[in-house]
């Protein structure tokens, strides 16, 4: 029996590794295109092998042991080639997946990078400002009463700058945990957006910027009133931050089918198409080409703003996107309308 094996193995080899070979060649060519393809040939290439040993060291003699033996290979290959396919799309979406979260991850951390960049720079601009005021107030530097009440004015105003940023972060850290709690109520939207508007009125009017609300209909969303108006807010002052004097930041309300519909365009000249889906992003301050901001009332912002109407917008099961409209931008918000009691 061992004398008949030694005989045969030749022949079997010899038929058989020129399709492995083949096979490994395949899976060469094939790199990492397709998964699946790959996982196919991995089970195909060891049974063509077999088959092509059996068939050489049989010399293609059809008898009934090597009709057996195809018989047994054609019903192997009808389970595995099937199980092959599905476990390689299994693992390719796995792999798709993985790949992805680690592209997140990178992403955030980044982003992440790069907010404590800004943030660390926003916070010490202030901080150093209302630091040499206050010595030079402690100090008798300055003693003239309008003096005095100019940088007790500058630092009530770098204050509020830090109070709104931390704010700002708080609220950001709310959504991205997920602590984010709303309290829903039917919110008639144009009081929210006429109270924002009504509250940035004397912001654009120093900057020389026209500020108007045009609402078509009564939509009513449900939603929460605070949150609502904080998206409101920051789209508006953004607006109002990134047009320049002689402009007009122009709110619409209306409804969309079942949907209500907020549009803020602004008069910023336009944002450039690679920095359209990045705008929402945190940290993301856009690049020279927007109008910089001159108000010290409207200094410019951490990047945060949007980021933080994108959450709160997401948390009421909306939408909001940006594109370049008219003048400058059209900041979109699509609410889903209350029912009908």
């Amino acid at each position: 029996m061992l004398e008949h094996a030694l005989h045969i193995a030749p022949y079997a080899i010899a038929f058989s590794l020129p399709v492995a070979l083949l096979g490994a060649i395949v899976l060469r060519l094939l790199g990492e295109r397709s998964l699946v393809a790959s996982t196919t040939v991995l089970v195909l290439v060891p049974l063509a092998a077999e088959l092509a040993g059996v068939l050489g060291v049989t010399g293609f003699m059809f008898t009934p042991t090597l009709t057996v033996t195809l018989l047994v290979c054609l019903l192997t290959a009808v389970v595995t080639v099937p199980t092959a396919v599905l476990l390689g799309r299994a693992i390719a979406r796995r792999s798709v997946w993985e790949r992805q979260a680690r592209d997140r991850e990178r992403a955030a951390e980044a982003s992440r990078r790069e907010l404590v960049a800004w943030i660390s720079h926003d916070l010490r601009s202030p901080l150093a400002g209302i630091r040499a005021m206050a010595e030079a107030l402690a100090d008798g530097v300055v003693v003239r009463p309008d003096e005095v009440t100019d940088y007790a004015d500058r630092i009530g105003t770098e204050t509020r700058r830090l109070s709104q940023l931390v704010n700002d972060l708080f609220e950001l850290s709310r959504i991205t945990a997920g602590a984010l709690r709303l309290t829903m109520s039917a919110v008639p939207l144009p009081e929210v957006v006429n109270d924002a508007v009504t509250a940035q009125l004397p912001v654009a009017q120093r900057k020389g910027v026209g500020l108007r609300a045009d609402v078509s209909g009564w939509p009513v969303v449900l939603g929460s009133d605070p949150e609502l108006a904080r998206v409101v807010r920051n789209l508006v002052s953004n607006a109002i931050r990134h047009t320049p004097p002689d402009g007009t930041v122009a709110v619409r309300i209306d409804t969309a089918g079942a949907e209500a519909l907020i549009q803020v365009d602004d008069a910023c000249g336009g944002i450039p198409e690679q920095d359209l889906s990045r705008v929402f992003d945190v940290a993301f301050r856009g690049t020279a080409a927007r109008t910089p901001t001159t108000d010290p009332d409207q200094p410019a912002g951490a990047g945060l703003g949007l980021a933080i109407a994108r959450g709160l917008v997401e948390a009421h099961q909306g939408r909001i996107v940006a594109h370049n409209h008219g003048p400058g931008c059209r900041f979109e918000v699509r609410l889903p309308l209350a029912p009908a009691s």
